[in-house]
This record gives C-alpha cells, structure tokens and sequence, in this order.
C-alpha cells in the first residue's frame, strides 16, 4: 500500500533534509516539496498568497498521480493550519493510500535558532523563507512553532519526532520506525 507522509515542524528543523533522505530508499518514491514547487512558479515574490494557494492546487494533483500509481508521496511542509493537512489526508483516503502524519519537535527555542542559522545556507528555499519571515506582520519562528502544536492537537494521528540537531541519522532512524506499518 502507497503511503503518503506528510512531514510538518518548524523552519529550520530537518523536514526537508530527512525528507530527501526517506525518499532516496524508497524506490520511486517522490519528494513532494511545496516550498520547491512554489519556487517554480514565475515571480512568485510578487504575490505569495497566490503563489501559495496554486502550489497546493498543483502539489494535491501531483500527490494524487503518484499515490494512484502505487508509490509514495513525502511532503515536508511546515503548516499553521489544518487545511492542507485534511486535503492530504482526505487524498490519500480517496486512493486508498496510509496517511502518516508526522511532526519534528524541538523546543521554540531551538526552532528560531535553527532558523536564524538558515539564513547563511546556499539552499534557495532557505532564502525563500527567510524572505517570508521578513514580511510586514510576519509572526516570530517561537510563535509559528507553538501555533504549530496547537494546531496539530487537532490531529490526533499525529506522531511527534524528537529532532536533534546535528543528529541527522538518529532522528532519520526514529522517522523510519514510525513509518513501519
């Protein structure tokens, strides 16, 4: 059975690395990264409330042609809200697909840490959202966390990871475990 894993946390906690590392053995699998796909879309900057609500439009139907193929789907976002989490979840439950939800934990602290540390990295999703952060009215990282977790005490479901950082393999390592059926 297909399984689509959606992969939430904070910037800056692993989602995207642990992600590309899940993906790479799992045969055929795809890394379904929104952040990426967003990128993709041509000035994108200039209007990011429609950038984003077309990235999740064209990430469902993406999800839905892989998942009905028979392989896997990961999708390392962080969200705020449930929506996207429930359209994924009603997808995979459409295609007959195992939905996992799975959310890396820290602390707020660790988590603003980690993001202020993005800012130096080469990758262009890091700078995309860095770019975000920096909008007027952006919420501080500390503050998206905790509404993170709120919002996933909704989602029973949910499966809480410990990230740590530089312990890339160890947190791989527990991701896999829960992903067991």
């Amino acid at each position: 059975m297909a399984q689509l894993v959606f992969l939430t946390g904070a910037p800056g906690s692993g989602k995207s690395t642990l992600a590309r590392l899940l993906v790479e053995s799992r045969p055929l699998a795809l890394l379904l990264d929104l952040d990426t796909l967003r990128a993709q879309l041509g000035d994108w900057k200039a209007d990011p409330a429609a950038a984003g609500v077309r990235t999740r439009h064209l990430a469902l139907a993406a999800a839905r042609a892989q998942l009905e193929l028979g392989a896997d789907v990961v999708v390392p976002q962080f969200v705020r809200r449930p929506e996207l989490i429930e359209q994924f979840r009603v997808l995979a439950a459409d295609v007959g697909a195992r939905f996992v939800l799975v959310a890396l934990v820290s602390s707020p602290e660790e988590a603003a840490e980690r993001f202020r540390t993005r800012r130096t990295s080469a990758d262009p999703n890091h700078h995309d959202a860095a770019h975000l952060q920096d909008l007027a009215g952006a919420a501080p990282i500390g503050e998206l966390y905790a509404d993170m977790l709120a919002m996933l005490a909704g989602f029973p479901e949910t499966v809480q990871v410990e990230s740590v950082p530089g312990e890339v393999e160890a947190t791989l390592a527990a991701l896999r475990a829960v992903l067991r059926p």
